[in-house]
């Protein structure tokens, strides 16, 4: 706890550490803490799970007062994250209370126009504050910090010009703050146009790839979730994130996995936010031990426990592979990313190994049972590439 004190984090935020049964800062915490509360705008590198909510929100909690306005903003991609980070000031503001809410879309705006007359601090999706700033019931006038959480991932949205709106909606005269994975060109630009002399620090990957272990199978394409079953039901695995890239695809899988026996449950943005709401709590609870998730749906949600990756359908872009096998071997546990190919990820998988560094090993498919399906099996609407894994090695040595 001492740690924690000589960042400088005033006594009221101390106690929530110490009520929290935190040990010691994290490494973005030891980095940008100081930074932040000395009022300097920062870019920090650094992906979900590494401590960044408490690494702003420290800041974010002493820097304001209750009834002055809404004082703080914070901007973040999806409605998950939204609700993550508010639960997690909340916490943090225990013994300074301040109203804190967030605002996204998918759910009733009038509770959100009553909320906005006394917050102090707001967690907003872009597409939800610029509606309330339409609106004029959200006031931005005397907002001392702006967050941009996970901001490459709100550029790879198309919330780039959505963001760079509401920033102009912002007094001149604050600080801001940065957190992103990666640091894109896009992140770059916008650090270039609306940041004062920002002071950028970076941490290592929270992800030990000595305790990541990487594989794939190549198998037949009408065996692919046979092969996902299989696996599901033979690896000794805690918490399971399986990855899809459509909607139409998780809820296909999601389905079919709870017909052949397996606690799964499905969320992605086509989902009701009530329902999105639901499928989180039986996943943190541990009544359904396998997510079945899109990149959007997952992306920035905190989830501890997660021992196993499957990627049902490989990533279109590639570095979208590693902020996926990033959700697992954290913090000095083992984690396994497992790849299930069959001819339609191949030109997807190639470009994984071309522009990512990964040792990924591929592994000699199982006899499995062909499992028969309750719903049909369809491509939706995936291309076919008809290029064998050889080829991908080729070019991987090339």
């Amino acid at each position: 706890m001492e740690l924690f004190k000589q960042l400088g984090i005033s006594e009221p935020v101390m106690k929530s550490i110490k009520d929290e049964k935190f040990d010691r800062p994290s490494e973005i915490q030891e980095k940008s803490i100081p930074l932040i509360l000395a009022g300097k705008d920062v870019i920090a590198g650094s992906a979900t799970g590494s401590g960044k909510t408490l690494a702003f929100g420290c800041c974010v909690i002493q820097h304001s007062e209750k009834g002055k306005g809404t004082q703080s903003l914070i901007l973040v991609p999806t409605r998950e994250l939204a609700e993550q980070v508010t639960q997690a000031l909340i916490k943090f503001a225990k013994y300074r209370p301040l109203h804190i809410i967030s605002v996204y879309g998918g759910v009733g705006i009038n509770p959100q126009i009553r909320g906005l007359k006394t917050a102090d601090i707001v967690v907003g999706t872009p597409g939800r504050i610029l509606d309330h700033i339409a609106r004029r019931t959200i006031d931005l006038r005397n907002v001392k910090t702006l967050v941009l959480d996970e901001a490459d991932r709100m550029f790879d949205m198309g919330f780039k010009d959505d963001v760079e709106r509401i920033i102009l909606k912002c007094p001149v005269n604050r600080q801001t703050l940065l957190f992103s994975a990666t640091i894109t060109k896009d992140v770059v630009r916008l650090s270039r146009k609306h940041m004062n002399k920002p002071l950028e620090v970076s941490v290592d990957s929270f992800v030990d790839p000595k305790l990541l272990a990487q594989c794939y199978y190549d198998v037949p394409d009408n065996m692919k979730f046979s092969m996902l079953t299989h696996l599901l039901k033979h690896e000794d695995s805690n918490l399971v994130m399986v990855f899809c890239n459509t909607k139409r695809n998780t809820d296909y899988v999601a389905k079919n996995l709870r017909s052949s026996g397996i606690d799964a449950v499905a969320i992605h943005g086509g989902l009701p936010q009530g329902k999105r709401n639901n499928v989180m709590d039986m996943f943190h609870s541990g009544k359904a031990c396998v997510l079945v998730c899109t990149d959007v749906a997952a992306r920035g949600l905190d989830i501890q426990g997660v021992s196993h990756v499957y990627n049902y359908d490989i990533p279109r872009e590639s570095k979208q592979y590693i902020h996926r096998i990033g959700r697992t071997a954290r913090a000095g546990a083992e984690g396994k990313a497992i790849n299930i190919l069959c001819s339609k990820d191949y030109e997807n998988f190639s470009q994984v190994l071309k522009y990512n560094d990964v040792d990924i090993r591929e592994e000699a498919m199982p006899a499995i049972e062909k499992i028969r399906l309750k719903l049909p099996e369809h491509s939706y609407g995936e291309r076919s590439f008809n290029r064998r894994p050889q080829q991908i090695r080729r070019q991987r040595r090339r």
